[in-house]
């Protein structure tokens, strides 16, 4: 888990993807909506990929991408990150993350 902890510190927003999962798609085509530049780590295209996976399930994401990370806070995958946003509470949590300036 410390390389997650250390990943997620580099952004306000980090995403956790597989380049080939339209889920994974969906998050982040969400949020850059909002203007915000995600760091985007796709972990199908990396060497420590699996255990970058195995660190997110043990974090409680299921399944392991997309996994979304806000001010360094797990949010959760597309079911919590679509939700926030059908509650108009996606764009507060940027806000506070400094992840975009303004909104609304």
């Amino acid at each position: 888990m410390d390389v997650v902890a250390r990943l997620t510190a580099e952004k306000p927003v980090v995403i956790f993807s597989k380049s080939t999962c339209c889920m994974s798609h969906s998050v982040k085509a969400l949020i850059c909506s909002f203007g915000a530049d995600p760091k985007v780590i796709e972990v199908d295209k990396i060497e420590n990929g699996p255990q970058i996976e195995n660190a997110l399930v043990q974090l409680g994401s299921r399944p392991s991408v997309p996994a979304v990370f806000i001010g360094r806070q797990f949010i959760g995958g597309a079911d919590e990150v679509i939700s926030l946003n059908i509650q108009n509470k996606l764009a507060q949590l940027l806000l506070s993350a400094r992840a975009i300036f303004i909104w609304g």
